[in-house]
């Protein structure tokens, strides 16, 4: 990876065969970067070629997880070279140890598509999700047209995707995207101690069954996130969507008139 730095906004650290990952840029909703995105791509790469390492724990604070992509960068990017974002996603998702969440807050766009490749994801009762692609001008990125419909169904991935609304841990358990919710300030340690848990048993075993539960799937995700890319770097191009995501940067509501057809 050229000219890469790790980023500050990463917290790192090995810790009982457990690689704890920390969003931690609260400042700013832990909104997520380039820069972060090549920073926990290559800490996936690293912990995959780390006999040492059994487990991953992703995580933010118990009151939040992250709002997503940073918009502010983002509107600027030029994704006829690629993603960043889209790297981590296929990393992820590619993954072969296991990985776990624990959502403590607002966990919007990727920051809710993501847990799609999480193996065992916990989120706090007051957790808020959204996919909000839709409001956006975009469309879903991540594998989720694909994936969500596997686990929720056909009628409520279409609440969540065409709606573009919040939801909350109930309806995201419902939708299968969370395993357990438990209260805020228990969020991080009961992760933690399900990482723990994880970690005690035979790695072997725990990889075989996570590849055969992934086999039929693991190169059809792989050229949905690709598609789903090119279909998303298109809209995100569009007069409509440049409005509405500037209207939102400049906290102003967009205006939609100058648009025959939305």
């Amino acid at each position: 990876m050229t000219n890469f730095e790790r980023s500050p906004y990463i917290h790192q650290e090995i810790k009982d065969h457990i690689l704890e990952l920390e969003i931690h840029r609260r400042d700013k909703k832990n909104a997520l970067t380039h820069a972060m995105y090549q920073t926990l791509s290559v800490a996936l790469q690293e912990a995959q070629n780390n006999p040492d390492i059994f487990v991953v724990y992703l995580h933010g604070q118990e009151d939040l997880f992250t709002s997503g992509n940073d918009l502010k960068e983002f509107i600027q990017l030029d994704l006829s070279a690629g993603s960043a974002a889209v790297d981590f996603l296929q990393d992820i998702a590619k993954f072969t140890k296991p990985i776990i969440a624990s959502v403590g807050g607002p966990a919007i766009g990727i920051g809710t598509t993501l847990l799609l490749h999480c193996d065992l994801v916990l989120a706090s009762e007051e957790a808020v999700f959204q996919m909000p692609f839709v409001n956006l001008g975009a469309c879903p990125e991540g594998g989720s047209s694909f994936i969500l419909q596997q686990i929720a169904g056909h009628k409520l991935s279409n609440e969540l995707l065409l709606l573009g609304e919040p939801f909350n841990s109930h309806l995201a358990q419902q939708a299968g995207l969370i395993n357990h919710a438990y209260p805020a300030t228990e969020i991080l340690e009961r992760g933690m101690e399900l990482c723990k848990k994880i970690a005690s048993k035979s790695q072997d075993s725990i990889r075989t069954t996570k590849a055969l539960l992934k086999t039929d799937q693991q190169d059809k995700i792989q050229q949905v996130i690709h598609h789903e890319f090119e279909q998303f770097a298109r809209l995100i191009q569009t007069p409509l969507a440049k409005e509405i995501m500037t209207a939102i940067l400049e906290k102003r509501a967009p205006n939609l008139s100058q648009f025959k057809s939305i």
